[in-house]
């Protein structure tokens, strides 16, 4: 299995990151491509631009996706809403094809220093994503990052990393059924 794996940020010391890389070492025996946003740095979307072609990078992207079998992926809530970074590159990506996510298997996840976890960027990524081809199986959101998260050991929390194996358990059993 090929997992496509990032953090909706562009940040060097994004805790976004942190948490994907945390998951992925429930997945050491598939093929995974970390991405780093920072990768797929274009002009700020607009339709006079787009006249004048699509960045490779949102080709990229997409071809990124493309070549994945499922995706994890936790987005960075930046004033309640997606990062800037994110949302250009997914604005670029959707222009060239709408269903950017190409309906894989999604494993979608949020963090932030505060107690809601990125939870608005996850009540709309959950709307908005399946209208962009994301099959989300299951969503985890980590409130009070700084709290809840060793860098070397990752969730300290033991009910939210309960929480979180169960999903990842529940991810991995809809994408081996599918």
């Amino acid at each position: 299995m090929k997992i496509l794996a990032f953090a909706g940020s562009t940040s060097s010391t994004s805790i976004n990151r942190e948490l994907v890389k945390f998951v992925l070492k429930d997945f050491q025996n598939e093929e995974i491509n970390l991405i780093d946003l920072n990768d797929f740095d274009m002009p700020v979307f607009s339709v006079d631009r787009e006249k004048k072609g699509f960045p490779d990078e949102a080709h990229n992207f997409l071809k990124a996706i493309e070549d994945c079998d499922v995706i994890i992926c936790s987005l960075a809530e930046h004033n309640r809403s997606y990062s800037a970074a994110f949302k250009n590159v997914f604005d670029w990506s959707s222009r060239i094809n709408v269903k950017v996510f190409q309906n894989k298997p999604m494993l979608l996840m949020s963090t932030s220093p505060g107690g809601y976890g990125g939870g608005n960027v996850m009540n709309t990524a959950k709307t908005f994503f399946p209208n962009f081809g994301a099959d989300i199986k299951d969503t985890f959101s980590l409130p009070k990052f700084y709290e809840n998260f060793d860098f070397e050991s990752g969730v300290i929390n033991p009910e939210m990393l309960k929480d979180l194996k169960d999903k990842i358990e529940n991810f991995k059993n809809q994408i081996i059924d599918k």
